[in-house]
């Protein structure tokens, strides 16, 4: 069988031999070394302290070292090493914080050498010197590193990070006197260790905290880190500022990363957790692995390349209480199940796709559909036969681009940057993103927002006892009255039902809606007047029932020729009823009653023939006191967001959610509204509008939104005098006590908008700066560097 294949490599003299193969544990692992020989691996955990012989064929428990009748915590374990020149020579990291050392030669049964007992927190990190037998560093969580020698009860040196906890300390393998620390707020750190003072060189890597490092034993510069960001960077410290060469990116959080020997670009990765799979990286190619190990079935703990100069073999521990041997051409290669097809749209409605190239090759040939005037334009690289991936998946990439000018989108961009979506009454908002709709031709946009505004802008009532007057007057501050109109120039329809309803003695009173300054008016008396000279925006049919007609009168297309009237000052002569049979007596007592019109008035109206030339309403108070609610709408205008949201235009769907906020949010699920928002905020930043996004995310009705401009947004500041970085709980340094950021113009503390120059450090309150930069080009802070604002 292929899985059970046996390897031999010839090591000076020496050969390694093994298959894939794995033994049970009595408990999980935490950590596993290799001594210099490639002969043996020990396996430390909180319950478990063994070393195993690797034979050809299987694991042999050579020694416990847990020994006593009583567990001690100093033998829970959360990191061991074994020492690359001495063989008899270990160290562990216990969980009290305790330092033990191991000496495998000693005659005893308990194995035990030294105690260093000067961590206050749990030890995450031992690492013994490449050269010097003598120097053990450690690193814990009470964020120092301690550098010991065991000839001495003691440390010799202590650094301090200033930091959180350290996660993982290497020794370089080229420079004798360096070494790296990673730390949980996301820094690396480069020690000298003759400098325990402070440290040579202080970089953040990681988004998170920093969980490994690992120097590569080829390139002496070059630093492997892995953190929770879920990434392994390269990163290349010759230089004077350390530079990112890779980038890989994982699938879960980084807990260990060992570099391939004799493979300058291999490096193994396991996870902290989620994943249980080890995969070996080639950092040319970060996003598929070039092999993968699957054989654990809990999160990996350890792992170890069996000997520095063998790329076959590699080891591993595990929480499913398993020791592994991975032999390298048993590993899968994901590469040879990735689909090498691909489609993916432009931002603009470019069309790409990549397939295979035995298929693009077969279809060069194929004639274009009919219509189709987008022909494709390939891209093929002639392979290099010296490239690594030359035997990999490859494929033929083809790009259709649309015509010049048919997929403009700045509408998108004008309809995001003029949109109003906070700030004002919600009426003023609907006519201001018509308006912009409208001068952009999206009508349908405009009408849906002009509609809006009629739904949720409610009118207000006007006073039954001061209508009259306003009418008669003509106030400004009255009610809007409707123009009048001539029966002759409408639709023969409405007139005559007009009058059929009249002539069925209707009482009812005859609601009239005008725009948002008008209020809700009725005509119960059917009294009428000549009009008004104050231009109207709505004109209703009087018919019955359901049947009730909203006709809208756009005052930009009047007709010119239509005459206006004017009421009289104090009453004006009763015009004939528009009916064709006589009011009940009753009716006509109402009419004897009122104080503008008489009796021999009230006694001709049933008499009187009907004068169709014109034909008005008058109101005189409000027989409702509402309208229909405005939830009454709510399931037309969800199904109205989820048309535009199917067709496209996410624009819309946000916009309006943001604008009717709780009106219409409880009727829309939050998932819907979060990938609304997500694809809108997504759209926004291809487009570079970054204020337009961070405005939505701040308006969101969605809580899984609003908090997206929360995240990773944390500013570490440290002192302008002592480099000290600042504690955040105030702006006073804990060290110097002095004020961390003063303005070099008033000298007060900035806690608003701070700018400095880049030149030399000096800044203060922004306005206070632009304002002195309008006259000077030199430092305010007397430095005597010419600044430069822009």
């Amino acid at each position: 069988m292929e899985k059970m294949s046996r390897v031999t490599t010839a090591l000076g003299g020496s050969a390694l031999t093994g298959r894939t193969m794995h033994c049970h544990l009595d408990a999980p692992a935490n950590a596993i070394s290799v001594c210099r020989d490639a002969a043996q691996v020990v396996v430390a955990g909180r319950s478990i302290f063994k070393i195993y012989a690797i034979e050809d064929e299987q694991f042999v428990e050579k020694l416990n070292l847990r020994v006593g009748r009583k567990p001690s915590l100093n033998l829970s374990c959360a990191d061991v090493v074994w020492h690359q020149m001495d063989e008899n020579l270990l160290a562990t990291a216990a969980t009290n914080g305790v330092v033990v050392t191991w000496n495998l030669g000693r005659p005893s049964r308990n194995k035990q050498d030294q105690l260093f007992t000067e961590h206050k927190r749990t030890v995450n990190k031992v690492c013994f010197h490449p050269t010097e037998a003598h120097v053990l560093l450690s690193g814990s969580q009470d964020g120092f590193m301690k550098c010991f020698d065991l000839r001495r009860k003691d440390s010799v040196s202590t650094f301090s990070g200033q930091s959180e906890s350290v996660r993982d300390v290497q020794f370089s393998i080229r420079d004798y006197f360096t070494f790296a620390s990673t730390f949980e707020n996301g820094n690396v750190q480069l020690w000298d260790i003759r400098r325990p003072d402070r440290c040579e060189r202080m970089f953040t890597a990681h988004n998170g905290p920093v969980f490994c490092c690992d120097w590569h034993p080829e390139d002496r510069g070059w630093l492997a880190t892995g953190g929770r960001d879920k990434m392994v960077k390269v990163w290349d410290m010759t230089t004077h500022r350390a530079k990112e060469v890779h980038c890989v990116q994982t699938i879960a959080s980084v807990a260990r990363v060992k570099w391939r020997p004799e493979c300058r670009h291999h490096l193994a990765t396991c996870s902290m957790m989620v994943d249980h799979n080890i995969y070996v990286w080639d950092v040319r190619r970060p996003f598929v692995p070039a092999a993968m190990f699957e054989e654990h079935r809990d999160v990996t703990t350890g792992i170890a390349w069996r000997h520095p100069h063998d790329p076959s073999f590699l080891l591993s521990g595990s929480k499913d209480s398993t020791l592994c041997q991975h032999l390298f051409r048993d590993a899968s290669q994901p590469v040879e199940r990735a689909n090498p097809e691909g489609l993916c749209y432009g931002l603009f409605g470019d069309l790409a796709f990549a397939a295979k190239e035995s298929l693009v090759a077969a279809e060069s040939g194929r004639k274009p559909y009919a219509g189709d005037r987008r022909h494709p334009i390939f891209f093929k690289r002639k392979l290099d036969p010296a490239e690594p991936f030359v035997g990999l998946a490859s494929s033929a990439l083809s790009v259709f681009e649309i015509e010049p000018g048919s997929g403009s989108m700045s509408w998108f961009v004008d309809t995001a940057e003029r949109y109003a979506l906070a700030g004002r009454p919600l009426a003023e908002l609907c006519d201001h993103n018509a308006k912009v709709a409208r001068e952009l031709g999206r009508n349908q946009v405009a009408q849906t927002w002009t509609m809006l505004r009629i739904i949720y802008c409610s009118p207000g009532l006007a006073p039954a006892t001061s209508l009259n007057h306003s009418v008669g007057k003509g106030s400004s501050c009255g009610l809007p009255l409707m123009n009048s109109f001539n029966l002759k120039d409408m639709a023969p329809g409405l007139g005559s039902e007009t009058r059929l309803d009249r002539s069925k003695g209707d009482t009812r009173s005859d609601t009239v809606l005008l725009d948002s300054s008008a209020t809700l008016i009725t005509n119960e008396d059917n009294e009428e007047t000549e009009g008004s000279d104050v231009p109207a925006d709505y004109l209703l049919g009087d018919v019955e029932g359901e049947e009730d007609e909203l006709y809208l009168l756009d005052p930009e297309h009047a007709h010119p020729e239509e005459p206006e009237y004017v009421l009289p000052q104090e009453a004006f002569p009763l015009r004939h009823e528009i009916v064709d049979t006589p009011p009940g007596p009753e009716h006509l007592q109402d009419k004897a009653d009122s104080p503008h019109v008489s009796g021999s008035e009230a006694d001709a109206a049933s008499s009187a023939p009907m004068d169709s030339s014109f034909s008005l309403i008058s109101v005189s108070h409000a027989l409702y006191d509402s309208r229909l609610p405005p939830d009454f709408f709510s399931a037309l205008v969800c199904d109205m967001l989820r048309f535009y949201a199917e067709q496209g235009d996410v624009q819309m769907a946000v916009s309006v959610l943001i604008v009717l906020g709780e009106r219409v949010r409880k009727d829309i699920d939050e998932q819907t509204q979060e990938h609304w928002y997500t694809s809108y905020i997504d759209l926004l930043q291809r487009f570079c509008l970054w204020n337009v996004s961070n405005q939505v995310v701040k308006l969101s009705t969605s809580r899984a939104v609003s908090c997206l401009n929360q995240a990773s947004t944390t500013l570490h500041v440290n002192c302008s005098h002592c480099k000290r970085p600042m504690s955040g709980r105030g702006w006073v340094c804990d060290r110097c006590h002095r004020c961390a950021s003063t303005c070099a113009v008033c000298h007060h503390v900035v806690k608003g908008l701070f700018v400095w120059c880049q030149g030399c450090s000096h800044g203060g309150h922004l306005q206070h700066v632009m304002k002195w930069l309008e006259g000077s080009s030199h430092c305010p802070a007397g430095c005597g560097h010419l600044c430069e604002y822009s």
